[in-house]
Order: structure tokens, then C-alpha cells, then sequence
């Protein structure tokens, strides 16, 4: 068995995201500061903690600051940036 210690940040880079939230991802790339909020309705809370996580990641990789607000009643989560 050949192991071998690579660079962590290599395979991160390596790695596509192919995920059912690409064009959550690709729309939030076109926020702006101060815009409009991207709305995204969802069908139960185990979607919204996943849309969140994918957006925390994208805040990590990108070096933005995206904000969400939820709106349980009509089922929709909303996406805006902030400086």
C-alpha cells in the first residue's frame, strides 16, 4: 500500500461541487451589496440547514458575507449580501 500526505488544499481544489444547489450557488455569485434578495422556497427544515451550510461554504471559499432570513409561513428562505 503506497500512503502518501498531500496538501489539504489540493484536493479541495480538485473537487467540483456538483449538488442540487449549483444554481443557488451561481445566483448568489450575483449578489450585490445592498441588492436584491435571492427567494428560494423549500419543503421542509432539513432543506433549509442544507441550503445554509452550502451558503456558509460559499461565504468561506468566496470571502463574502451572505445573510439568509426565513419565512415559515409561505416557505421560503431568502438570500442577501452584506459588506
Amino acid at each position: 500500500m503506497d500512503i502518501k500526505f498531500v496538501n489539504r488544499e489540493k484536493i479541495q481544489n480538485a473537487k467540483k461541487r456538483s449538488s442540487k444547489f449549483k444554481p443557488l450557488l451561481e445566483a448568489l455569485s450575483q449578489l450585490e451589496v445592498g441588492g436584491d434578495a435571492i427567494e428560494v422556497p423549500y419543503e421542509d427544515d432539513k432543506n433549509v440547514n442544507s441550503m445554509r451550510t452550502a451558503v456558509y461554504q460559499f461565504n468561506q471559499d468566496e470571502g463574502v458575507k451572505i445573510k439568509s432570513g426565513k419565512d415559515s409561513d409561505r416557505k421560503k428562505i431568502y438570500f442577501y449580501r452584506e459588506e
